[in-house]
């Protein structure tokens, strides 16, 4: 009696049940089908009405075929997300029965999880203009991306064929990079969470990734990066010193403690830049994650994230030329095991020494190697050595080699790997000297004596005439110190041989001197992105300061007979940071004798006096 006194439970809706509606559209009539679809599409729908809806439509999914494919669009349109947990949950197991049996609606499905990414937009107007980006301050945002992967995840069980229909769809989701770097960071970060359920798509998710942020980096040269820094440092203490004229000695000193917390902002100045760190702060935070459990590496973990890398490295990084930043998500993992550092030269070695790759992959591989073993301070110098000893006699056995042929003079289109890897060995010599004396000098200098340094300085493929300057110049200084080999003789020459390129315009004649012929650049120079470069740091090794007295001792030679615990003065600048250092910009090498302040971190193009 009780039960048919009660009054039904009132929902507002019209048009019969969901299965006559239907089936009178199947016969011609559209007004219910119209109406339904008008109530679907109601904004103040209530979430009652929504739940009876679906549960209907869960009831119904066999008559949802491709003819009614509009509806679903409108059902796939529901404002599910930001609605109570009935909603959500009835929602879920509409899209399960959806999915399962038809289909056909699998990438309508995929592509409204996917749209779901980002931050919704909101449109904002200013001076009678729509200006539209994403909602920032949406504190929904982490439970609502838990739910969108618990949709993928829930479709993905269904249709096993999931993964290579979502892939596509990630792919043309992707935000330009002038969306908010909310909206990027969003993005990626959902990105490499299918990863973790979908584990088959990790390899095209990394590569999509990557591929982007390569696009953000080229796109963003670091001189362009360290000018905006300036800028914007000497508007701030223009800003600074305008403040301080204004208040009194007391608000004076508040103010001044103020600003320092302001210079000290991560963000970065240039638009792109700060972009780009947050993604390779992601992206950091990725690889950390996969690789340890519960605070420890888990080894088996790890091996599989660094062989996906390793191929995004050779179909992404090995042909870019001259990227800054991105690169580093190799140095990064390789950080973690020193058997996956020298898994990762071993690699590289291949690369270099295997004819059949095209020369520009053979020299930048040296360039990796050369830059790898200079700055990544978790290389031991055993490894180091065994490296050297690899390049060095692979540089003896080019040379044996071209002494019985017709190519043995100088020339970079015929030797363009040769020269590589010979200032990949000059450039590693730079960094490591110290270490490979230190302890037992004459056993260092024995070691460094059979290297034989003096056969390829002094070959007819002339190393030191196509090598940068700046290398060739401390190159030349140490190992003239440590009378290895005399190599002043061999660059006076070559000066003098050294014929300026002279180009006719209309503005009159312009001399032009070629002093990078090789177009190389050091992969592994210092990471300038404020946020990410704190993961990169504890790991890497900076160039330390050269003192007036560093370059004086580099003009005194090292007595033969030197007792063995005689320490090594080179460069005893206690600086490794990059602080005040003088740099050089690696692709814009200068033939003068200071180098610019700019690219910190790097070797000076320094100038030691020849020897009289």
């Amino acid at each position: 009696d009780e039960f048919l006194s009660s009054p039904p439970r009132k929902t507002v809706r019209f048009g019969g049940t969901l299965a006559e509606i239907l089936l009178k559209y199947d016969q011609g009539e559209t007004t219910d089908f119209e109406l339904l679809k008008h109530q679907l599409s109601d904004p103040d729908i209530k979430d009652a009405q929504i739940i009876n809806w679906l549960h209907e439509f869960r009831a119904s999914v066999v008559y949802l075929t491709k003819e009614l494919e509009q509806l679903v669009s409108i059902l796939l349109k529901l404002p599910w997300l930001r609605r109570s947990q009935e909603v959500v949950e009835e929602y879920l197991g509409f899209l399960g029965n959806l999915v399962s049996a038809q289909t056909v609606h699998l990438r309508p499905c995929l592509r409204m999880i996917v749209s779901q990414f980002v931050p919704s937009r909101i449109t904002i107007r200013e001076d009678d203009v729509d200006i539209s980006d994403s909602d920032d301050d949406d504190e929904n945002l982490p439970e609502n991306f838990n739910t969108c992967h618990r949709a993928l995840q829930t479709v993905a069980r269904y249709v096993p064929s999931t993964p290579q229909f979502l892939m596509p769809i990630l792919v043309e989701n992707f935000p330009f990079i002038n969306k908010s770097e909310r909206t990027l960071e969003c993005y990626v970060h959902n990105l490499l969470r299918v990863t973790v359920y979908l584990p088959t798509l990790r390899l095209q998710i990394l590569e999509l990734i990557i591929e982007k942020l390569l696009k953000l980096d080229v796109s963003t040269p670091q001189q362009d990066i360290e000018d905006a820094e300036e800028a914007a440092n000497s508007l701030e203490s223009e800003e600074k010193s305008t403040e301080e004229g204004l208040f009194d000695m007391e608000e004076d000193e508040e103010r001044k403690g103020k600003k320092v917390v302001s210079s000290c902002s991560e963000r970065m100045a240039h638009p792109l830049a700060e972009r780009l760190d947050i993604l390779m702060t992601i992206l950091f935070s990725y690889i950390k994650d996969v690789c340890h459990v519960d605070g420890k590496l888990d080894i088996s973990s790890t091996k599989d994230l660094y062989r996906d890398l390793v191929s995004v490295f050779d179909k992404l990084i090995l042909p870019t030329h001259a990227s800054c930043h991105v690169q580093y998500f190799m140095f990064y993992i390789c950080s973690f095991k020193l058997g996956l550092a020298e898994a990762f030269l071993d690699h590289l070695w291949k690369k270099l020494q295997d004819p059949n790759n095209p020369s520009v992959i053979r020299q930048t591989a040296a360039s990796y190697i050369g830059s790898f073993l200079a700055r990544a301070k978790f290389i031991p110098i055993v490894t180091v050595k065994a490296c050297l000893d690899l390049l060095v006699n692979w540089l003896h056995k080019y040379i044996d080699n071209q002494d019985r042929g017709a190519n043995a003079y100088c020339d970079v289109a015929l030797h363009a790997p040769f020269y590589s890897t010979c200032q990949a060995v000059f450039y590693t010599l730079i960094f490591r000297h110290k270490q490979l004396l230190d302890g037992n000098l004459r056993k260092g200098l024995a070691y460094l004596q059979s290297l034989n340094f003096e056969r390829i300085v002094m070959c007819q493929l002339n190393p030191l005439k196509i090598c940068i300057p700046s290398v060739v110049n401390l190159f030349a200084a140490i190992t003239r110190k440590y009378q290895l080999v005399f190599c002043y003789t061999i660059i006076e020459r070559n000066n003098r041989q050294f014929i300026p390129v002279v180009r006719s315009g209309t503005g009159g004649d312009l001399v032009q001197t070629c002093t990078n012929p090789l177009d190389s650049f050091f992969p592994f120079d210092p990471y300038i992105l404020k946020r990410s470069k704190k993961t990169i740091d504890p790991f890497y090794q900076f160039w330390e300061e050269l003192s007036a007295e560093d370059l004086e001792n580099l003009k005194k030679p090292i007595k033969r007979g030197t007792s063995e615990d005689e320490d090594d003065d080179f460069l005893k600048g206690e600086t490794p940071q990059n602080d005040g250092v003088v740099g050089i910009a690696p692709n814009s090498y200068e033939s003068n004798t200071q180098s610019p302040v700019n690219s910190i971190g790097s070797p000076p193009d320094c100038y030691v006096p020849y020897p009289q």
